[in-house]
């Protein structure tokens, strides 16, 4: 009789257990645990497109905290930046928490309240340590980071996947057509399919503003270089600097790179590869679905990813692979009314159920349990290369993340350098002339900001 008695209670015992554990596997929001009842959290946020999603989860937020939340900005990435300028400047930052970026951190580190008293070794322990250390400045952890990007090969699986090709590749220059690994392979490669009439162009790159002057970053780092020494002097004008720009200026003139390189931006440069007109090429994994779109790109199916080359054989020992990437993140202003409230905000945003929900949309996880649960929901996808980049990204993201130099004037510095490298790439200039040019304005910018 006691064990008929026991049995519903042991059925009901079973499904509530599994239940817990079900429940315990779905991935869980955070910062929900703090009373934030008659509070109004204003928040100056990065808006457009895909950017807006993430806001419709506020509503559990103030459900769960009673805490209001007030978007006071929504703005472009650019638009934020200027605005967050002059509210910085002029003390008219009276909002809780900011969008922000570890390509431009640097310059509001004076205004922005360090956040590593306000989050435990646990909470950051999912996050990337090398986008961690990006959004470290003096000691002090300025970021939570959002969802970063990063940069693999992107090249025309037809070109390497023929065997004639292949072969004539090999008479050429007595090496397998192989997937380039290094950036002087590239160069062969790009040469030889142009040359022998397999591709319209060998490679592209975006040829003006920030853009310009962050692939000559990419593929200066790689080759072993510095854009500055460790007293802030301008290096970028040494032997690995003139190499690459050399490389560069030799790709125009010969016809491996369009004709219009330095009127492209990263739409221009994408619509090159989306055309069937590239061999290979560095390229954001923000285009992906872009690519893979038949309805609009001739490349889809047509192309595969592979991990960012390492630099020029010049540099020797220093090389390593390419990784110039960057991370939209959350801060909170010095100046806010409620900056606990405003970090209980982040610990939400940034949460794993929060974040998980927006790399659905494509952008790329900076936690590492969201990127589990990512690649596991890929595991039987039809499109192979679907989980192939989602495996590739993480190791990017985690193991070549490399942010630009974080100076409050790496945007006054690009003004400066891009112009002097676009007179090398059209053949105005040497490239040592062009790079000594930009190096001397350079000093000078640094002088005036105060390094020396």
């Amino acid at each position: 009789m006691m064990l008929r008695k026991l049995l519903p209670m042991l059925v009901m015992l079973a499904l509530l257990s599994a239940f817990v554990v079900q429940a315990q596997d779905e991935p869980q929001y955070a910062g929900l645990d703090m009373d934030l009842s008659g509070i109004n959290i204003r928040m100056a946020n990065i808006g457009g497109g895909q950017y807006e999603a993430m806001y419709d989860a506020i509503t559990v937020f103030e459900e769960a905290t009673g805490a209001t939340v007030e978007i006071v900005a929504l703005l472009d990435g650019f638009a934020i930046d200027q605005k967050l300028k002059v509210d910085f400047a002029t003390g008219a930052a009276d909002y809780d928490v900011a969008w922000d970026h570890t390509s431009f951190v640097a310059q509001y580190t004076p205004f922005l309240l360090p956040l590593q008293d306000y989050f435990s070794e646990d909470e950051l322990a999912p996050f990337s340590p090398a986008i961690l250390n990006a959004a470290t400045i003096d000691g002090n952890l300025y970021l939570i980071p959002r969802h970063a990007d990063i940069s693999p090969i992107h090249y025309r699986k037809d070109l390497y996947e023929d065997e004639a090709i292949a072969a004539a590749y090999m008479d050429a220059t007595g090496e397998a057509l192989t997937v380039p690994t290094d950036l002087e392979q590239i160069d062969r490669q790009a040469r030889f399919f142009v040359e022998n009439g397999h591709s319209t162009l060998g490679y592209t790159l975006a040829g003006k503003e920030e853009a310009l002057t962050g692939r000559f970053y990419e593929m200066h780092f790689a080759s072993g270089g510095s854009l500055f020494d460790e007293n802030y002097q301008p290096s970028f004008n040494d032997d690995i600097g003139v190499a690459v720009a050399e490389l560069l200026a030799g790709w125009y003139a010969d016809g491996i790179i369009p004709s219009d390189t330095t009127s492209l931006l990263w739409d221009g440069v994408a619509q090159y590869f989306c055309n069937n007109d590239v061999a290979i090429k560095l390229e954001w994994y923000g285009w992906y679905a872009y690519f893979q779109d038949a309805d609009s790109c001739a490349v889809a199916g047509n192309f595969g990813l592979a991990r960012g080359f390492t630099g020029l054989s010049v540099g020797g020992d220093a090389v390593r692979p390419s990784g110039w990437a960057g991370a939209h993140a959350f801060s909170v202003p010095a100046t806010a009314p409620n900056p606990q409230a405003g970090v209980q905000l982040i610990k939400f945003l940034s949460s794993e159920r929060v974040a998980y929900e927006e790399a659905l949309l494509g952008f790329l996880p900076t936690r590492g349990d969201v990127w589990d649960r990512i690649i596991a929901d890929a595991a039987d996808a039809e499109n192979p290369l679907d989980r192939e980049r989602l495996e590739l990204a993480r190791i990017q993201v985690g193991e070549d993340f490399k942010t630009p130099p974080l100076i409050a004037e790496w945007i006054p510095f690009s003004n400066i350098f891009y112009p002097h490298l676009q007179a090398i790439i059209l053949g105005d200039v040497s490239a040592q002339d062009g790079l000594d040019a930009a190096a001397e304005e350079t000093r000078e910018m640094m002088a005036d900001a105060g390094y020396y």
